[in-house]
């Protein structure tokens, strides 16, 4: 199983994220992952960094790291757009770059909607995803889906790539292990009683043993352990 972390781009300079990729690549964690979000979820008061430019500038700088999103939405941009963002990232980063897309959801529909981006019916959303996944595929690019309604969950299993889970259970991989190849993301559990290095070993373990070909995790995390 891989391992990546998700950079901190809510903020208003780059220099955490760089900081924290930096470290990722010299603990040999295996990718960085960036957020698609206009500000943190419930909180439009902060800012975020786009991930394209950023995840851009990171692979130039550190050939050993895969780069991806997680998730880029659709309706962001248009499908093509949305296209030509991986194709270039691509260029930079021949190999290392992960599609992962989601269709968003109701919780995310607020930035679409504060800035005037549209946010169409489920089913167009995912008529889109699907197109734009089997391009992205078709150009040799990995993907993975975000996971969420059963049809999108099907939508993975048709194209044949990864679903991506958040926050799930090692029984809940387990379970979706069994249709398709399954990525986890999500936070570090709390310590407990065991040490940060210990929890975090488990957890690994854990989400190995349910079958997810890699673990992301949210920042922060300690990245010397998790390498």
């Amino acid at each position: 199983m891989k391992v990546g972390v998700v950079l901190p781009t809510f903020a208003w300079t780059p220099e955490e994220a760089w900081t924290v990729a930096r470290s990722a690549a010299e603990h040999g964690v295996d990718g960085v992952f960036a957020y698609d979000h206009l500000w943190p979820m419930g909180n439009r008061r902060r800012p975020a960094l786009a991930p394209f430019p950023i995840l851009a500038a990171v692979a130039r700088s550190f050939p050993s790291l895969c780069v991806g999103t997680l998730v880029a939405r659709i309706g962001m941009v248009s499908d093509d757009v949305l296209i030509a963002q991986f194709r270039a990232l691509a260029a930079v980063a021949p190999g290392r770059v992960i599609a992962a897309i989601g269709t968003g959801d109701k919780l995310s529909a607020q930035e679409n909607l504060a800035y005037g981006i549209g946010f169409d019916p489920a089913e167009v959303r995912r008529t889109s995803l699907r197109s734009v996944m089997a391009t992205l595929l078709d150009d040799g690019l990995e993907g993975w889906i975000g996971g969420g309604a059963q049809p999108t969950l099907e939508l993975a299993e048709d194209l044949r790539c990864a679903v991506n889970m958040w926050g799930a259970t090692p029984e809940q991989v387990a379970v979706q292990a069994q249709a398709t190849e399954v990525t986890w993301a999500g936070l570090p559990s709390p310590p407990g009683e065991a040490t940060a290095i210990e929890s975090l070993r488990g957890q690994r373990s854990a989400l190995e043993g349910a079958g997810a070909s890699w673990a992301v995790f949210g920042w922060p995390v300690d990245l010397a352990g998790l390498g």
